[in-house]
């Protein structure tokens, strides 16, 4: 089971997570929401939305992880006495992880922190994700455009019913770097599962206020970066963020929630990113 779920779906999630934020007066200036999406992009071992979770619990966090994987990855063990930190999952309906530095024993293995990604774009990689798109009925489009024209996202038949699919139209430029085309399809899918194009209860999209086309923008664009930088694909998205994130950027303007649960979506839309694995909950005694 993926660690992106519907448990994320649920009133008492988002509560919590409003909670979190207000109480914690994080991301209050484009500089501090920049910093959070840097962060979610370096723990790409967790979920976008559990790396947040971290972050308001713990900033400044280098690497976490839970008691199974310090033990059975990395021969290291758990403080006694040490402060669990904690996520969502799917059986739990939390998990508990610990910070490195709340561990001990054998050295971390050379790039585990950052736990960074570096991997090129192909076209036999582009070719895998155009098949798992066409799974969820997004039909992959290439058209011959000038290069201020990177894509775009649209609904071209509604479902009959909303437990039924619809059909989407996702147009690429052919001109286009597969680098380039990638973080593309990011930025429209996070159109897509944000709730832009509507809600599509099929793919798990929720019903969204009315935005601003700066907005929308800045949204895609945040799920796009998070997406690219978590692996390894190198493209203008983060100039293209930069372009969108003012000094004067708040979480008001902005839906986090929305934004983590989307990139983690289409991560695992296309199977991206290892994730911590985590020890099932103990059935209690009878």
């Amino acid at each position: 089971m993926t660690e992106q779920f519907d448990l994320f779906e649920t009133e008492a999630t988002r509560s919590l997570l409003d909670e979190l934020l207000t109480e914690s007066k994080l991301y209050r200036t484009g500089k501090d929401y920049r910093a959070l999406l840097d962060f979610v992009v370096r723990l790409r071992n967790f979920a976008p939305f559990n790396a947040m979770l971290l972050q308001v619990q713990k900033p400044g966090l280098l690497y976490a992880a839970s008691r199974l994987d310090w033990l059975r990855r990395f021969n290291r063990t758990v403080k006694d006495g040490a402060r669990p930190l904690l996520i969502l999952w799917p059986f739990g309906p939390v998990a508990l992880v610990y910070d490195v530095a709340d561990t001990e024993g054998e050295p971390l293995p050379e790039g585990v922190i950052p736990f960074a990604a570096d991997d090129a774009m192909d076209a036999a990689a582009l070719e895998s994700y155009v098949h798992k798109l066409g799974s969820k009925h997004i039909n992959w489009y290439e058209v011959d455009a000038g290069d201020g024209k990177a894509g775009s996202i649209e609904r071209v038949e509604r479902a009959a019913k909303i437990e039924l699919p619809s059909t989407y139209r996702i147009t690429i430029n052919r001109n286009h770097d597969h680098n380039v085309k990638f973080a593309t399809m990011a930025h429209e899918l996070g159109h897509l599962y944000l709730g832009h194009l509507g809600t599509d209860k099929w793919l798990g999209v929720p019903v969204r206020p009315v935005m601003t086309h700066s907005q929308r923008e800045l949204e895609a664009e945040s799920v796009s970066y998070i997406v690219c930088s978590r692996n390894g694909v190198h493209s203008n998205s983060e100039s293209y963020l930069s372009a969108h994130v003012k000094d004067d950027t708040t979480i008001e303007q902005i839906d986090l929630y929305q934004i983590m649960r989307a990139a983690g979506q289409i991560e695992t839309l296309l199977g991206l990113s290892a994730h911590t694995k985590y020890e099932r909950p103990q059935k209690p005694r009878r």
